[in-house]
């Protein structure tokens, strides 16, 4: 009697496990996630290491010139050498249990929210520790590693700043980064959703003089101000390390991601001013336990953060 031969959508040819191709769906889905809704990935420098706990960022001083007289021998100068070490954390994870695995495989709307949620919640904690080390290191004045290095600074625009006010920091910004020879490419400037859409409903920044000739308030639109690309995000102006997730590295508690970040109104950044330390890309695994009768689903990523060049930060805060 001949056989009917089925065909499953989720099986890889060759013998396997019926289940392999809907894990790599997932976790690709978690993935794509991640990259669209994460504003600090592309923008600042990425460092993947195979082993180790921590990498160092080389930073190296300037070199002077000076005039050369006959006969003198030209022996060279010394320039000032140093390094930022990142250290990873510990690992960040989200999770989902799913009690009947077969359905969730099937229903795909079930699916892909809980992929959004995974990625959702890994591109929050990433943009927010990279803000929280940002905000810090202006609040502080932290300088670089090597002696010499212009600080991360703040200006403070009173406590009821108006759109006029702080398109005009934004642009005092601008001329401190270029008294500082901070790289002129790569400039971006966070602001707080909110405020983007005040820029936009306001209208002063769409007009022929700021060249945002594709944003318009029909369609909102990528906006940009004193070669700044402006990237909105809700995780700015958060009092980091107590409304959002606090650091943890061996298991202890760390401040790295504790600042009070609430009265930003604009963080100015170049793309040389934040390191990432990736020792685990972000994947996810599954693992059925009989004694639940379900589907443990983690997605897991191991990085660590860290400023390189405190230069190319400039906070724009709503202080007196």
């Amino acid at each position: 009697m001949p056989q009917t031969s089925t065909t499953n959508a989720g099986v890889v040819a060759g013998p396997s496990h019926s289940d392999n191709l809907y894990l790599k769906r997932f976790s690709g889905e978690v993935m794509k996630t991640f990259r669209n809704l994460t504003v600090m990935a592309s923008r600042h420098r990425v460092r993947q290491i195979d082993s180790g706990k921590s990498a160092q960022f080389p930073a190296i001083g300037t070199a002077a010139a000076e005039y050369h007289k006959p006969g003198d021998v030209i022996l060279g100068q010394s320039v000032a050498h140093g390094e930022k070490v990142i250290t990873i954390d510990d690992m960040l994870i989200s999770s989902v249990f799913v009690a009947n695995y077969e359905e969730a495989m099937n229903h795909y709307d079930v699916r892909s929210e809980y992929t959004f949620q995974q990625g959702y919640s890994m591109a929050q904690a990433y943009d927010q520790h990279l803000f929280a080390i940002a905000t810090k290191a202006c609040v502080n004045g932290d300088t670089g590693a090597v002696a010499g290095m212009d600080p991360a600074t703040q200006e403070n625009i009173g406590v009821s700043p108006t759109l006029a006010t702080l398109t005009s920091a934004i642009f005092a910004g601008a001329a401190h980064f270029d008294t500082k020879n901070v790289p002129a490419n790569d400039r971006f400037v966070v602001v707080p959703s909110t405020v983007y859409w005040d820029l936009i409903e306001d209208g002063s920044m769409l007009h022929r003089d700021f060249g945002n000739n594709q944003a318009s308030q029909a369609n909102g639109g990528q906006l940009h101000v004193a070669g700044f690309q402006v990237v909105a995000s809700n995780n700015l102006n958060l009092n980091f390390g107590v409304a959002t997730l606090a650091g943890k590295r061996a298991g202890a508690t760390i401040t790295d991601y504790t600042v009070d970040g609430t009265a930003t109104m604009a963080l100015l950044v170049q793309k040389q001013a934040l390191g990432t330390v990736e020792l685990m890309h972000m994947k996810s695994e599954k693992t059925y336990q009989v004694e639940r009768q379900g589907t443990l689903m983690v997605t897991k990523k191991a990085v660590g953060h860290g400023v390189l060049k405190p230069a190319c930060l400039r906070r724009i805060a709503a202080i007196a």
